[in-house]
């Protein structure tokens, strides 16, 4: 279709879209949430999705849509344009599908209860514009290891799929029944599996002989890791990290001792010395929760002292 061609009402429907991409933007800086796509490749890549199977034609929930395959900087969660030079196609696309002609289903591959578009991003965007819920889509299943929802980011997709692969690996949720390791950044649970291992290899070295896996587990989380949860228990550190759990405080923590034993050497940093820092940076925490607060929304996380990483 010739530019020439295009609506006026094209025009005003592609503004309206990307002032809307700017507020929620701007809300999104002010307020630390994502309003970002996902990107299928990353999300596949993650959850190790192999298994697929023809769904055939069906009608999807538009508010179900939460990634795409390959445009998923190109729109954000709500599939409003995020660049300038998508204006010709966007319009394009809103003139064809308010033609008597209308427009071919869309592509989407389905994992858990969301979908990813495959193609027709801007079919699907244009449908939101207009006030649809629905829109045809011809459908790709892929099994699914873990539930996914609308409302989940990538972060909570990879912590959800690491936290299946530590219990089905340690077992410590059958174990310890009353366990509760729960974390809010992914990579945490990998940290777990290689503390249980350097915990065994002890323990083997100290006994001169080998211990079963179970054994080796249970004898991590009463010895290791439940001792530290107990001492951030008993100073009610938590409280001045909103939105962080016990196990959040107890890997940052062990990743702290780490960096003090790179410097001062192996052994020569006992378990109070690190707590002691982590309390008095709590303490500066609690101004910058007062701080979010009076920002107003939904309140997230708050962030922990560095390192965040390994410190290797």
């Amino acid at each position: 279709m010739d530019p020439e061609m295009l609506s006026s009402s094209s025009n005003a429907e592609f503004r309206k879209a990307r002032w809307k991409a700017f507020i929620r933007s701007f809300v999104r800086l002010v307020r630390g949430t994502s309003v970002e796509l996902l990107s299928f490749d990353e999300v596949r890549t993650h959850l190790r999705l192999n298994r697929a199977r023809d769904l055939g034609l069906r009608q999807i929930e538009l508010d179900k849509i939460v990634g795409s395959v390959g445009r998923y900087r190109d729109f954000d969660r709500e599939f409003l344009p995020l660049r300038r030079e998508q204006e010709q196609r966007w319009r394009r696309v809103y003139d064809l599908n308010n033609a008597f002609a209308g427009l071919p289903p869309i592509e989407v591959f389905k994992v858990s209860d969301v979908y990813f578009v495959r193609d027709g991003n801007h079919r699907v965007s244009v449908a939101r514009a207009n006030g649809l819920r629905s829109i045809e889509a011809s459908v790709t299943e892929y099994a699914a290891p873990v539930p996914l929802t609308a409302q989940d980011t990538l972060d909570e997709v990879l912590i959800r799929m690491e936290a299946a692969d530590f219990f089905a690996t340690t077992q410590l949720d059958r174990i310890r029944p009353e366990q509760d390791v729960r974390f809010t950044n992914p990579g945490r649970y990998v940290l777990l599996l290689e503390h249980i291992h350097v915990h065994r290899y002890l323990k083997e070295v100290e006994q001169s002989c080998s211990i079963p896996y179970a054994q080796a587990v249970a004898s991590w989380y009463d010895k290791v890791y439940l001792p530290l949860v107990l001492e951030i228990r008993e100073r009610r550190i938590l409280k001045a990290f909103a939105g962080r759990t016990e196990s959040d405080l107890y890997a940052w923590l062990v990743l702290h001792r780490a960096e003090l034993e790179a410097h001062y050497g192996f052994g020569e940093v006992d378990d109070a010395e690190v707590v002691e820092e982590l309390e008095r940076r709590a303490s500066r925490s609690l101004l910058d929760g007062v701080r979010r607060t009076l920002l107003g929304g939904k309140p997230e996380p708050a962030p922990l002292p560095p390192p965040t990483e390994s410190a290797s």
